[in-house]
C-alpha cells in the first residue's frame, strides 16, 4: 500500500516542492498551509509520516505536534527554517521521531522518511503473524476454533472479523492506524477498497459490543484508525 505523508507548511514553494518530491517517490501527499488545516488534515484523512514546521500561522508547530500526537503515534519530522539549537531542543523534547533545517536536500528528507517508517514497521514487528490464544477485558479469542468466548457464551466468527479482533485486543490500549490494519488482516499485497475495513468494524461491533452504536471496546480514532479500550 502507498505510504501518506502529511506536509505542513507555510511557504507555497517548499509545498510544491515536496509535492512534486514525494510524488515521485511513490507517496500519497497531503498538503497544509497553516497549523489549523494540518490539525483538520490530520483528523480527516490521517498519514503514516508528518512533516510539521515549526513555524506556522494560525496554530504554531508545536501545537499542532501536541494535537496529532494526542491521536496517535505516527512518526513526525520537525522542520525550521532557523538553525536554532533551541527550536532543537524543543522538537525533540516534544517526542519528534526526526529533525531537519531548512535548506534541505529532497534526497535526504525522503531518506529520512523513509527512515522513520523503516522503524515504525520494526516496532510494529512486535506483533505476531500468527494469532495465539488470548485474554483480555473478560474476552477468551481461540484461533483454532475461531471463536469468542465472554461470560460463558461462545461465539463463532468469520476469519476476517476473528483476526482483525484478534490484532487489536493484542494491542489493547493502541491506536492502530488503518494502514496497519488492512495490511496486517489484509496482507500488504491488498488494493481493494479501505471502505472494507469500516464494514468488517461494523460487523464485529454488532458481534461483541452490547450497544454497537455506542461502543466500549473497538473505539474509531477518527482520522487515524481504531483501537480496543480494555
Amino acid at each position: 500500500m502507498t505510504d501518506h505523508v502529511l506536509v505542513v507548511e507555510d511557504e507555497e514553494s517548499y509545498r510544491d516542492s515536496l509535492r512534486y518530491i514525494f510524488e515521485r517517490e511513490g507517496f500519497r501527499v497531503t498538503l497544509a498551509a497553516t497549523g489549523r488545516q494540518g490539525i483538520d488534515a490530520f483528523e480527516r484523512d490521517g498519514a503514516d509520516v508528518v512533516l510539521l514546521d515549526l513555524m506556522l500561522p494560525e496554530v504554531p508547530g508545536t501545537e499542532v505536534f501536541r494535537a496529532i500526537r494526542a491521536r496517535s503515534a505516527v512518526p513526525i519530522i520537525m522542520v525550521t527554517a532557523r538553525d536554532d539549537q533551541i527550536d532543537k531542543i524543543i522538537g525533540l523534547e516534544l517526542g519528534a521521531d526526526d529533525y531537519v533545517t531548512k535548506p534541505y536536500s529532497g534526497r535526504e528528507l525522503v531518506a529520512r522518511v523513509r527512515n522513520v517508517l523503516r522503524r515504525t514497521d520494526q516496532a510494529l514487528a512486535g506483533i505476531p503473524d500468527e494469532p495465539t490464544r488470548l485474554t483480555v477485558s473478560g474476552f477468551t479469542l481461540d484461533p483454532e476454533r475461531l471463536t469468542v468466548t465472554r461470560d460463558g457464551v461462545v461465539r463463532p466468527m468469520p476469519p476476517k472479523e476473528f483476526a482483525l479482533l484478534h490484532l487489536l485486543a493484542s494491542n489493547a490500549g493502541r491506536v492502530l492506524t488503518r494502514q496497519v490494519i488492512i495490511d496486517r488482516v489484509w496482507g500488504a499485497d491488498y488494493y481493494g477498497d479501505t471502505k472494507t475495513l469500516d464494514v468488517h468494524i461494523k460487523r464485529l461491533r454488532s458481534r461483541i459490543e452490547e450497544a454497537p452504536g455506542n461502543p466500549r471496546f473497538v473505539q474509531t480514532v477518527r482520522g487515524v484508525g481504531y483501537t480496543f479500550e480494555p
